[in-house]
């Protein structure tokens, strides 16, 4: 057994590898991981002053994207039109103007709705071009993607049977299954219940880590209001980016909707405490 455990991207990073690796090929590996989330970063994220996204922030124009990341930005425009704009990048400005922005000042202003992405966004891959300066806001499928290109480095690498998990949302591959709590959204030492993923993503999304005034860290583009009637979310997919944009998906829009497009497990926690959940999943629940 490997392990690797660090910080990248405001978040924990444990990946176990299922075999074991010398010192010298550990240090080559971790190397390739680490610069390769630099670049997501550099490339995507909000929070960074020098980012390509903080660029597009400040002015219009045409800008190249990491050259991977057609398959985010295309996934993204499908979720968008599968939910009636309801999961959109261009929530930016909203999320950023309700308080969590660059300086997580958690003090709202005046929110105003998005535009549409046909107003604001045309994707030709690698080339991306905005017609207004925008904050785009990846975080609903962002950290799950950077977990499929983090996995697609080991398997570069010549490692089949693996786990990567950034902060609860994770891939596994490998023989075994993997046993894996879902955690209390209120209660966060305590586990509602156990799900076993195998060749799986797993995701899962909840109001209680980033919540402040009358918002949470997901917010409706068209009421401007954090859902109130949901309390978690998981998905278990083929990736990790997919399940990562369901979760936030799901807390819009009823599940068979996006089963007509998707292939993909689910439990939903409502603020009741009742529990909808979809029939393939190996999962044993608490009560």
């Amino acid at each position: 057994m490997t392990k690797f455990e660090f910080e990248a991207i405001g978040t924990s990073w444990v990946i176990d590898i299922d075999k074991d690796l010398s010192d010298k090929e550990k240090e080559n590996l971790l190397l390739k991981i680490k610069d390769r989330i630099d670049i997501f970063d550099i490339a995507y994220s909000r929070f960074r002053e020098d980012s390509l996204v903080t660029k597009m922030s400040k002015e219009a124009g045409e800008f190249t994207l990491p050259d991977d990341a057609d398959k985010m930005i295309s996934l993204y425009k499908k979720m968008y039109d599968v939910t009636g704009g309801l999961v959109t990048p261009l929530i930016g400005d909203v999320l950023s103007d309700a308080g969590y922005d660059a300086d997580y000042s958690l003090q709202p202003k005046s929110l105003k709705k998005p535009k549409s992405w046909d107003e604001v966004i045309k994707w030709q891959n690698p080339k991306l071009k905005l017609n207004y300066p925008t904050i785009l806001d990846f975080g609903a499928g962002g950290k799950g993607y950077l977990v499929d290109i983090v996995s697609e480095i080991l398997e570069e690498n010549g490692i089949d049977s693996y786990c990567v998990d950034a902060s609860g949302d994770m891939k596994r591959r490998g023989q075994e299954g993997l046993r894996v709590g879902l955690e209390h959204p209120e209660e966060t030492n305590k586990v509602i219940g156990v799900v076993t993923i195998s060749n799986q993503s797993l995701c899962g999304s909840a109001g209680n880590r980033r919540k402040w005034a009358d918002f949470h860290h997901i917010i409706n583009p068209k009421t401007l209001s954090s859902p109130k009637n949901i309390l978690a979310v998981w998905i278990v997919a083929e990736n990790t980016l997919l399940a990562d944009l369901l979760t936030t998906g799901l807390f819009f829009v009823e599940p068979e909707i996006l089963k007509k497009h998707f292939n993909f497990e689910y439990i939903i926690l409502k603020n009741d405490y009742s529990i909808e959940k979809s029939g393939g999943l190996e999962v044993e629940l608490f009560t």
